[in-house]
């Protein structure tokens, strides 16, 4: 068996129910979960009724290259939402994967190198398959810490060139998990001249690119900015798009990946053997979601109305604003946040992540300490009644 598996660490979710095993919850209170970032809005009926109509296609082995239908509109998603219509962005760039959680994961394996001292970077906190992608890759994670006062944005300049020299890949999630945090083109830029530079591939993971407040600021992405450097090749850009947040279909495992040519031509090989080819149904229904854009707007109405519904009773609480992106948010609690998590739950069954949970220890500290992420992505009345509760329990807690 391969070493490399004694060096994961528990996924947040089993640390949680460790944490919470002894606590009996507060039997006055029905539950409330506000952790799980699963998307809970219904998927659209025509995305539904699209798999349901090609049913058959269960009986059939698919391609891993996907079908030209689905590729061609991913491509033509892409090209519009990023304005790529300039470059020579073609199908040979992108590739459907099972969702970005297994393309994230199996790209690292992919791309090592496995060197004496070899790194990959990625923000602090993070979303914990980055880190265990580098681990079983046989290659060190470098965390990059993201605190407060740097924007919850990591600090590039704070890395050595000497590290940068040993960095084989850096995973970044623009926008954030846990804080929304959305990098500015700025420093896209500035990875890209490190990229250049040291040799390393970038790593995008844009999952929560179509949740944000303003119609006319969606995020920016990295092969956006490469276009805008002229960079029509995407060399050493890899971008990992889904739609179970886009279009609410978590269950579906539909995703896809895009950039640089030949980077996309040796996954496609890599995944040939992988075995993890998306089911024809599961194409169908892909296509019919990234051919719409009225359901993520509805989508985004959504949430909008969940976050002006709570915004004011989080910004009395905890002087936060609404985050730039995603759905969750990022508080800080400025106490323990596991005792905070048992507490929270003893008096009030609410559930959510101590930050610390998303976060590793450094030399400058654990970013997440003294955090919590909680996620609005339950119905309008359980988001106000869980954060009702939580600013009630912050509130007892901070006069005790």
């Amino acid at each position: 068996m391969t070493p490399y598996l004694e060096l994961l660490q528990p996924y947040p979710f089993t640390r949680i129910a460790n944490l919470l095993r002894e606590i009996v919850p507060n039997p006055e209170k029905a539950p409330l979960r506000l952790s799980i970032g699963e998307p809970q809005h219904p998927t659209p009926g025509f995305i539904q009724q699209a798999l349901v109509d090609h049913m058959q296609g269960f009986s059939r082995y698919p391609e891993t290259v996907g079908s030209l239908e689905l590729r061609q509109a991913i491509l033509d998603w892409l090209t519009v939402r990023y304005q790529l219509g300039s470059t020579r962005l073609s199908v040979e760039h992108l590739l459907p994967v099972n969702g970005t959680r297994e393309a994230l994961f199996a790209v690292a394996q992919l791309l090592a190198d496995r060197q004496p001292c070899a790194l990959v970077a990625m923000p602090n906190p993070f979303y914990q398959i980055y880190e265990g992608a580098a681990l079983l890759a046989g290659l060190q994670p470098l965390f990059l810490n993201c605190p407060a006062d740097q924007g919850y944005l990591p600090d590039l300049d704070a890395v050595s060139p000497a590290q940068w020299q040993e960095v084989q890949m850096i995973y970044i999630c623009n926008p954030g998990n846990p804080s929304g945090a959305i990098m500015p083109p700025t420093m896209l830029q500035r990875l890209l001249e490190l990229a250049d530079r040291h040799d390393f591939v970038i790593l995008s993971d844009e999952c929560y690119s179509e949740i944000y407040p303003d119609e006319n600021q969606p995020p920016p992405g990295l092969l956006e900015v490469c276009r805008q450097l002229g960079r029509d090749d995407f060399a050493r850009c890899l971008v990992f798009h889904s739609l179970s947040k886009r279009s609410n279909m978590p269950g579906f495992r539909s995703g896809f990946v895009a950039g640089d040519a030949g980077l996309i031509k040796s996954f496609l090989q890599y995944r040939t053997y992988h075995g993890c080819a998306m089911p024809q149904p599961i194409q169908q229904a892909s296509i019919s979601a990234w051919r719409d854009e009225a359901h993520v707007l509805a989508n985004r109405q959504a949430y909008n109305a969940k976050y002006q519904a709570v915004q004011p009773a989080i910004t009395k609480a905890f002087g936060v604003q609404r985050p730039q992106a995603g759905f969750y948010f990022w508080l800080n609690l400025k106490q323990d946040d596991q005792d905070f998590a048992q507490r929270l739950y003893r008096e009030e069954n609410l559930i959510l992540v101590p930050g610390s949970y998303l976060a590793r220890d450094t030399p400058a500290g654990n970013p997440g300490r003294n955090h919590v992420r909680l996620a609005l992505v339950g119905e309008l009345g359980q988001c106000i009644e869980g954060i009702n509760r939580l600013v009630a329990c912050h509130a007892r807690a901070l006069d005790s």
